[in-house]
């Protein structure tokens, strides 16, 4: 059969390099994604818990969620939600407000905001981990599967023990108390590199303490300090806020806000399209060309 040079009709085009591509959003906004990015791996954090007023439980930290390999269309806009940190309460009394969800459009991925931290002598609030619950004999909120976990307990009976549960972390539940002047530690966040460097993320808040220090989860969380405000947590990590400090003029800690992490993985993409004029040759001889 005749050869005709294998000769090729057409431009010779190379191989398309698609570089790694990490975008953080701090704020709502939206993701285009590259020419040719088929699949991403993504880290959805939502805004943590506010702590309570007066004596308050720890705030629940923002639910947590990362997956890989998650497909999406080339050169295509999805927007991106970033929950707000919710409110530490303002007067004795007053209850943490529970964080906002965020959303990735990309994947309908939303995590849950953060329960509140509560008052005295309440339960926590429920979110994506739980805010801690209050003295006496409290639960602490409930977390999400798959997001976070509960806030702390306390099983103290009041007078002189008026401290509160740590608020829930992504890693860990928050510390339950018993008989101890210390607020129970937040719970520990968790690790990621999806930027390249592993950072600890959506920590709960330390509930209110009449000790020293109650912590606050290693991830964003806000401290509870003996007879202060309660600390905020970190913003864009959804660390919840710290408890008030056992003093009912002070306010509880605010739930830091949380925050969307793509990465659009590198790769090589080849384009098909270029013709032998031997292949052409062989259909048409064949009488199968079309």
């Amino acid at each position: 059969m005749a050869d005709l040079n294998g000769g090729i009709v057409g431009v010779d085009n190379p191989a398309v390099v698609q570089p790694e591509v990490i975008t953080t959003f701090n704020s709502s906004g939206t993701l285009t994604t590259a020419s040719y990015t088929s699949e991403i791996e993504y880290l959805v954090i939502a805004g943590g818990g506010g702590a309570g007023a007066g004596t308050g439980g720890g705030g629940g930290a923002g639910g947590y969620r990362t997956a890989t390999g998650i497909p999406v269309s080339a050169s295509t806009g999805y927007a991106v939600t970033i929950g707000a940190g919710g409110a530490g309460g303002l007067s004795d009394g007053q209850h943490g407000v529970a964080g906002s969800n965020s959303v990735l459009a990309a994947g309908s991925i939303t995590s849950i905001g953060g329960g509140r931290g509560t008052h005295d002598t309440h339960d926590g609030g429920a979110g994506g981990s739980g805010g801690g619950g209050g003295y006496g004999t409290r639960s602490g909120g409930a977390g999400t599967t798959g997001q976070g976990n509960a806030g702390g307990s306390s099983t103290n009976t009041g007078n002189p023990y008026y401290t509160c549960g740590g608020g829930g972390g992504a890693g860990a539940v928050g510390a339950s108390v018993n008989a101890s002047l210390n607020g129970g530690a937040g719970g520990v966040g968790l690790a990621s590199s999806i930027t390249g460097s592993s950072v600890f993320r959506s920590g709960g808040g330390g509930g209110g303490t009449h000790g020293d220090t109650a912590a606050g989860g290693n991830g964003g969380g806000g401290p509870s300090v003996n007879g202060q405000h309660g600390v905020s947590g970190t913003s864009n990590t959804g660390g919840g806020g710290g408890g008030a400090g056992a003093n009912a003029t002070k306010l509880g800690g605010a739930g830091g806000s949380g925050v969307v992490i793509v990465k659009e993985e590198a790769g090589t993409t080849s384009i098909s399209g270029v013709w032998s004029l031997e292949a052409v040759y062989e259909n048409v001889s064949a009488g199968t060309w079309s």
